[in-house]
């Protein structure tokens, strides 16, 4: 069993395929995908994510404002993020933070928005999803600041970031999520971060339909894959498939009991990795 944590299936590009993907994933080992719906907020990809969770038990889902649309956040928005806490598949906030690299949103409306949905997220006792680029100092500290103290845990999703970033993460409660980047050829630093951390805490995903890993670079992203960062990462760590796939499996499984303990989900039934 194999789990890909982060993937944006709700996008309209997999609207001619999505169940052959989800089938070809599942073919493959892939036994629980979660569907971060938060690409265009105010078209739909939440609703959409939560209708493709609701077609399949293995699927799961989030709610939350990326930090590219921060400049969005107001009493509204969050009052529509509210209401679609209630479905039933949704299993943590986000993904939300800081993105100082593209900077769609302003650094303080950024901020702001992530100190607010860290609130939200505490009140409703959800483990949060963590997006950050190029904003190391501010994320951790809003971390420490508005989370640390919650005893929630959360994830660090696709992460790129440094040794210290992912100590300090891993130090309140986080899990370090690693995408297909870790497996470019240019990403020799980001293996060798991923080499010092334990393995129990660490997860895979895909982040489809963007970030396809080697060898596959160019084409759009899907679930499946999450098979081959997880190959690169284990051959990072010196362990087996079969161990890595074991070890993120239970790393998920601790942080979302509710979602791999469902009475309908017949792990093992799929393909042998």
């Amino acid at each position: 069993m194999i789990i890909d944590s982060h993937a944006h299936i709700d996008f309209t590009g997999y609207d001619d395929d999505r169940d052959e993907v989800i089938a070809r994933a599942r073919s493959a080992g892939v036994d629980l995908i979660v569907a971060v719906g938060n690409g265009d907020i105010i078209e739909g990809s939440h609703e959409r994510a939560q209708q493709i969770a609701e077609s399949y038990p293995f699927i799961y889902t989030t709610v939350g404002l990326h930090p590219h649309d921060a400049k969005l956040y107001n009493e509204q928005i969050e009052a529509y993020l509210l209401k679609l806490c209630k479905h039933r598949k949704v299993i943590a906030w986000g993904e939300c933070g800081l993105d100082y690299y593209y900077m769609h949103s302003p650094q303080e409306t950024q901020r702001r928005a992530f100190i607010r949905q860290l609130e939200l997220a505490k009140e409703l006792r959800l483990p949060v999803i963590i997006h950050t680029r190029d904003a190391e100092a501010d994320t951790i500290d809003i971390l420490h600041t508005y989370w640390a103290a919650t005893g929630l845990r959360g994830i660090m999703h696709c992460f790129t970031g440094s040794y210290e970033l992912a100590k300090a993460a891993i130090d309140i409660g986080m899990l370090i999520s690693f995408s297909g980047i870790i497996t470019f050829k240019k990403s020799a630093e980001l293996r060798s971060v991923a080499a010092k951390l334990p393995l129990d805490t660490l997860l895979v995903e895909t982040d489809c339909p963007f970030l396809s890993p080697e060898p596959h670079r160019g084409r759009r992203n899907e679930p499946v894959r999450v098979i081959d960062v997880a190959q690169v990462l284990a051959k990072v760590l010196s362990v087996d498939l079969l161990e890595l796939a074991a070890a993120t499996t239970a790393n998920f499984s601790k942080l979302f009991p509710k979602a791999v303990q469902q009475p309908e989900l017949n792990y093992g039934t799929t393909k042998q990795l």
